[in-house]
């Protein structure tokens, strides 16, 4: 196939009409080999993520194959790449523990189908209400959390049949490839960009561990990669509401924590590739891709923020580098498994290794004595909960905390001036946004019992933003009126004037008045503002 039929076909599977493949033979080879390296990096962590779940190690294979191919082709960022997770693994061990790995592949299904769901009412957008600090923490906590799962591969099993730590040569050796392998990929790119640096460490490393006979761990040493093309699975589980039950707790989950990883994944590859959006088609293929895992009986994952940081550094910017590593995993498989369990263990940790030192930021530690200090809490707690619970917990707990202090800062900038016109009416001029969090010091501003006849509230610089704001506004028309003393509240927006006409209260239209709608809907009934429907 030429390169531009390559393109055309490319053109047409990609929904979002992004590039699919480079234009020039020079670029297509960069992409298959980045492609190539993601696929050698794929293996040890799909089978050390089946054993997390308590599959077979297949399973996971099968599963980084099926997530990485759809992905590839239909996700919402060219250049991620999406396997078996960490993440989802974990959620998966008392479903799989309790009743069985079949109950497993309808869970990952379901959890496809809450995604697709997602990404149909694009609830992908509230992304974009995750602040900066909670973005950095969880960049640091992620790229730990990926240091610390490689040190599991300096450990051997005993005679006890407990995994220990290596010992004097073994762990020296081990090491030493380590090293061999991110010298090559620091130093590599100095000489040359035409050879991926991560694939050249990884050939390098091997070539000196087989051709020296050197004992440290292989792949094969993992497990056995050897299987057949994945055949369509039917879960052998009734399909009952009791099913449903059962399942629907755990694909819930599943499909909250892929979806954030996911998107935090997009974000970050995003930033590095000057690509934005895809939010939605992002949670749509997902839905997809978990759903073909599941009917093909293997245990679907979400976005991987390691193997994609390898992908984009190796050259991969197009969908051909996913779709590649997909092809490149599933001929490992089938025909290449004798060679590729040969790769030394120690190689693929050194690929981790950079991945790690390039996706922390380090910059945390200059800009944290210089942020607020709620900001540089958030990135220290948001970092920690990452690495000692899980990212969605952190990523939540994170955006809540924001939240809260972004709202108390906010709380503290309402105020008003007031003045008396030569009518003798007082007028109270309104500075700040009204919520929630204002309505308190908003009522200080007032003297119900000791002003005039006649009040005139101005909020021309002022926000409505929230129903507890409207209800602090009829509150204090309730406390005038029981004054006996007439109320007038100017330069509300329009949507105000409908709500607040409903409840009796006195507003003068301005040609000036803001356009802005107040945040949520309400029912308004007389003397009282109502609840939301």
């Amino acid at each position: 196939m030429t390169t531009s039929a390559l393109a055309a076909f490319a053109r047409a599977v990609s929904p979002d009409h992004a590039p699919a493949v480079p234009s020039s033979v020079a670029g297509i080879r960069t992409e298959l080999l980045a492609g190539l390296t993601v696929a050698l990096a794929l293996v040890p962590e799909a089978v050390a993520f089946a054993f997390v779940a308590g599959v077979n190690p297949l399973v996971g294979l099968y599963a980084a194959f099926i997530m990485c191919l759809v992905l590839g082709l239909f996700g919402g960022r060219p250049g991620m790449i999406s396997g078996a997770t960490g993440s989802t693994a974990i959620v998966m061990v008392p479903l799989v523990a309790q009743h069985g790995v079949e109950y497993l592949f309808p869970c990952v299904v379901l959890a496809g189908i809450l995604q697709i769901l997602a990404g149909i009412f694009r609830l992908g957008k509230f992304m974009r209400l995750v602040p900066h600090p909670v973005m950095l923490g969880f960049v640091n906590g992620l790229a730990i959390v990926i240091f610390l799962a490689q040190l599991n591969q300096f450990k051997v099993p005993g005679a006890d049949g407990v995994k220990h730590w290596m010992q004097g040569g073994q762990l020296a050796l081990m090491l030493g490839v380590v090293v061999l392998s991110m010298l090559v990929i620091w130093l590599l790119p100095r000489w040359t960009k035409a050879f991926p640096a991560p694939l050249a460490g990884i050939v390098i490393a091997a070539v000196v561990v087989i051709g020296l006979n050197l004992n440290i761990p292989r792949v094969g040493d993992l497990a056995h990669m050897k299987g057949g093309l994945p055949q369509i699975h039917l879960p052998q589980v009734p399909m009952t509401l009791e099913t449903l039950r059962i399942i629907f707790p755990t694909a819930l989950i599943i499909a909250a924590v892929g979806l954030l990883e996911s998107l935090l994944t997009l974000n970050l590859v995003g930033e590095i590739t000057g690509k934005r959006g895809g939010a939605s088609q992002e949670c749509v293929a997902q839905g997809v891709g978990n759903m073909a895992s599941g009917f093909f009986g293997s245990m679907g994952g979400c976005a991987m923020i390691g193997q994609s940081m390898i992908n984009v550094t190796s050259g991969g910017r197009t969908r051909l580098a996913a779709v590649a590593a997909a092809i490149f995993l599933i001929l490992f498989i089938v025909v290449a498994s004798p060679l590729i369990e040969q790769i030394p263990v120690a190689g693929l940790v050194g690929v981790m290794f950079m991945v790690v030192i390039g996706t922390f930021a380090w910059n945390t530690f200059r800009i944290l004595g210089r942020v607020p200090r709620i900001d540089a809490a958030v990135i220290i707690l948001v970092t920690v909960v990452t690495v000692f619970t899980d990212l969605a917990m952190a990523v939540v707990i994170g955006v809540i905390i924001s939240a809260l202090a972004f709202a108390w800062k906010s709380a503290r900038h309402i105020h008003g001036r007031s003045r008396m016109t030569p009518e003798g009416a007082k007028v109270y001029q309104i500075e700040g946004p009204l919520f929630f969090g204002s309505v308190e010091d908003f009522n200080l501003l007032f003297d119900p019992e000791g002003d005039p006849s006649h009040v005139i509230v101005d909020f021309a610089e002022s926000r409505v933003l929230d129903q507890s704001a409207l209800a602090a506004i009829e509150a204090l028309a309730v406390k005038y009126e029981g004054n006996g003393k007439s109320l007038v509240l100017r330069h509300l927006s329009r949507d105000c004037h409908a709500l607040l006409n409903r409840a009796g209260q006195l507003m003068v239209d301005s040609s000036d008045d803001p356009e802005y709608g107040v945040a949520v809907d309400y029912t308004v009934r007389p003397g009282a503002l109502g609840a939301g429907h």
